[in-house]
């Protein structure tokens, strides 16, 4: 063999060795790209995965947070209505009273009594158009049994309300509002805690608007 051949021979050997090193690199780089690259969609996945579990988790907040404003607008609802009715069916109970006139005017009397309690000195009471009558025709009657030895003036205005009294001082510095709209804004927080306690009660005490 002469040296060409041999020169030749070692050209291919070097050759078949290099095609296969550059084989062999190509391989490891393309096992690292394909390592690399799921690697990435891996993590791709999971941000993704975060992401709509993230927004699901968000859309289904937003839904019970909707879910729950529309209960509570509507046991809002119910609350107010229950109220309302609880003060009509109060309203509906002084105008029965109102009827019996010697039931009634011993109310009147009984509601100027716990005022001059609360009131010292000299009194003006007040009252609707009806009422005040009535208190006229037994004026001093009623100033003997609740005030005796204090001046009490029966007021010539009539006030615009249901039933019941409004009674002051004569400096009108100190008031007691026993009217039924007076009464009934005092009594109105213990209805509604009731109600909120009870929210669909089968009925609520009343007697207690003009004789608690």
């Amino acid at each position: 063999m002469n040296q060409v051949q041999e020169l030749e021979r070692a050209i291919l050997a070097r050759a078949e060795r290099l095609a296969a090193e550059y084989r062999d690199r190509a391989q490891r780089s393309r096992d690292s790209i394909l390592r690399e690259a799921a690697e990435r969609l891996r993590l791709r996945e999971q941000r993704e995965d975060a992401i709509a579990k993230g927004l699901g988790e968000r859309s289904f907040r937003q839904q019970v947070q909707a879910s729950e404003l529309k209960m509570q607008s509507q046991v809002d609802r119910i609350r107010w209505n229950l109220v309302k009715d609880v003060e009509r069916r109060l309203k509906e109970r002084i105008e029965a009273l109102q009827q019996d006139e010697a039931a009634y005017l011993a109310l009147l009397q009984d509601l100027l009594a716990a005022a001059a309690a609360q009131i010292d000195g000299d009194l003006v009471v007040s009252a609707n158009t009806l009422d005040r009558k009535r208190l006229a025709d037994a004026w001093e009657q009623i100033c003997a049994a609740v005030a005796p030895g204090r001046t009490m003036t029966l007021a010539e205005d009539p006030i615009p309300a249901l039933g019941g009294i409004l009674v002051n001082d004569t400096d009108n510095r100190v008031r007691v509002d026993n009217t039924f709209e007076g009464r009934l804004e005092r009594l109105r927080p213990r209805v509604q805690q009731v109600i909120l306690e009870r929210l669909l009660p089968s009925g609520f005490d009343t007697g207690n608007l003009f004789t608690g």
